[in-house]
């Protein structure tokens, strides 16, 4: 399912079932390391392992890829290949992510969104921790 990013809430964002989505947890983590110039899509998997690991979550290389694939498709992102290494000796080509001219502003959009999902979702889990423990 492709989401496109508005001015409204998306409706990957607007569900407000139980917690938010996985893919839109992971699209806000790919988000920011592109803002911070981290390297392609392996290194992004890594690190979110890494991070996430001490809460018992590991994103999968398939959800990686596809949420990559979605922003692609929202205009958030374009991809860009280069050869890993020295071009003259090396030949692994790796595919890079970038904002295109107007997906920093639709980044920006989709965080500020997120933000106001994750603090809905703080709260219900801090109400069931009052309420059952």
């Amino acid at each position: 399912m492709v989401i496109t990013i508005v001015q409204d809430q998306s409706s990957e964002i607007r569900g407000r079932g139980y917690l938010v989505k996985q893919r839109a947890f992971i699209k806000l983590y790919l988000l920011t390391m592109i803002e911070r110039k981290k390297d392609y899509a392996f290194n992004y998997l890594d690190e979110m392992k890494t991070e996430l690991h001490k809460f018992g979550y590991q994103p999968t290389h398939s959800e990686i890829y596809k949420a990559l694939h979605e922003l692609t498709l929202d205009g958030v992102l374009y991809r860009t290949k280069k050869i890993k290494g020295d071009p003259r000796k090396d030949f692994q080509e790796i595919v890079l992510y970038r904002f295109t001219e107007e997906g920093y502003e639709k980044a920006q959009l989709y965080k500020k969104q997120m933000k106001a999902e994750l603090d809905r979702c703080v709260g219900l889990l801090q109400k069931a921790i009052r309420d059952n423990y």
